[in-house]
């Protein structure tokens, strides 16, 4: 065993009965609605997981080069601030930016040890070996569950800086945000901090553009949730009979991705004896990736007893990282 696996563990903290449970009891709702959807986190398979960081690569997805931009010049402040134990990566998927993070801890003097917290094993033991290889003096604690349900089942080794980074707060419905926010400062003590990553309004033209990118990488994306599904629960459903399509719904201020039927469909998954039927033109709601003000996230957050201690953005006013923390009433 090289030193660098004896400072990688990993740990499954969601059963997978319980995964399996909440998928076909997703899918059989989702599928049999007047309006059908399936929820986001089915895209994250481990191909799913890598078409994402591709995407993050692509020149019209903004977000990553904007998120980069504020952990560039901001790392050390936001360390400061909290001078963590632990760094706790919500769906830290590959990591990548989080180097700029534990640099930071690193020069600070702070904590050793950084805990992931992914649906993808892959996407966790890329991670784990980069990660121990770059950084010697690391370890690196990998936690394979849903962030929507096992975040109580991840030990506190100290001082926490969670991060919840790239924009994911956005795949939360305005109704599923207030049980996270409550999960998350429910993982905190008075001296911890929560360090969370939101897109800003703007343009629905650079939106449209970030989620259908000129090379088909989003749209492989969101396809690949019916390969995930076709694949658990022994289906049948053509991936190639749906194009990808996205919007801004003006209401919401989210964008919406959707599968759309390109013809009639009849399928089914033997798994759970379920035939699957879509007309022509009939879609799968697969997204929101909503899009907020500081306004919005401040007082969102503050109704969960999280307040506000700092707040960047980029050059260019596209992207926000917010540093919260317990207030006064909520950590006494």
């Amino acid at each position: 065993m090289t030193k660098e696996t004896e400072r990688f563990t990993l740990t499954r903290i969601g059963h997978p009965h319980d995964l399996r449970d909440q998928m076909i009891k997703d899918v059989r709702s989702g599928l049999t609605a007047e309006a059908k959807s399936l929820p986001s986190m089915y895209f994250y398979d481990d191909h799913g997981s890598a078409l994402f960081e591709e995407i993050t690569q692509l020149p019209e997805y903004y977000l990553t080069r904007a998120e980069t931009e504020i952990l560039d010049t901001y790392a050390d402040e936001i360390i400061a601030a909290v001078h963590p134990d632990e760094l706790v990566e919500i769906g830290a998927g590959y990591a990548r930016k989080t180097c700029l993070l534990l640099t930071a801890i690193h020069e600070r003097e702070a904590g050793n040890v950084y805990v992931a917290i992914d649906v993808s094993e892959a996407a966790l033991q890329h991670a784990g070996a980069n990660l121990t290889r770059t950084y010697p003096w690391l370890h690196v604690r990998g936690y394979l569950g849903d962030f929507g349900s096992d975040l109580d089942a991840v030990p506190r080794r100290g001082r926490r800086l969670v991060a919840f980074l790239g924009s994911t707060i956005g795949n939360l419905t305005p109704r599923q945000r207030p049980g996270f926010f409550r999960a998350i400062a429910s993982m905190l003590d008075e001296e911890d901090g929560f360090l969370l990553g939101v897109d800003l309004i703007k343009e629905e033209a650079v939106l449209r553009a970030a989620y259908d990118d000129s090379a088909g990488v989003s749209a492989a994306f969101n396809k690949n949730i019916l390969t995930v599904i076709n694949r658990e629960l022994d289906g049948t459903i053509d991936i190639h009979a749906f194009d990808h399509e996205t919007r801004l719904n003006p209401e919401s201020g989210c964008m919406e991705q959707r599968l759309r039927a390109n013809r009639e469909i009849h399928a089914r998954l033997a798994a759970i004896d379920l035939d699957v039927h879509l007309d022509a033109g009939e879609s799968i709601h697969t997204e929101w990736s909503c899009k907020f003000t500081r306004e919005q996230i401040e007082t969102e957050l503050g109704a969960v007893g999280l307040r506000t201690t700092s707040w960047w953005t980029d050059s260019e006013n596209r992207f926000g990282l917010v540093l919260a923390k317990l207030s006064s009433a909520s950590s006494a």
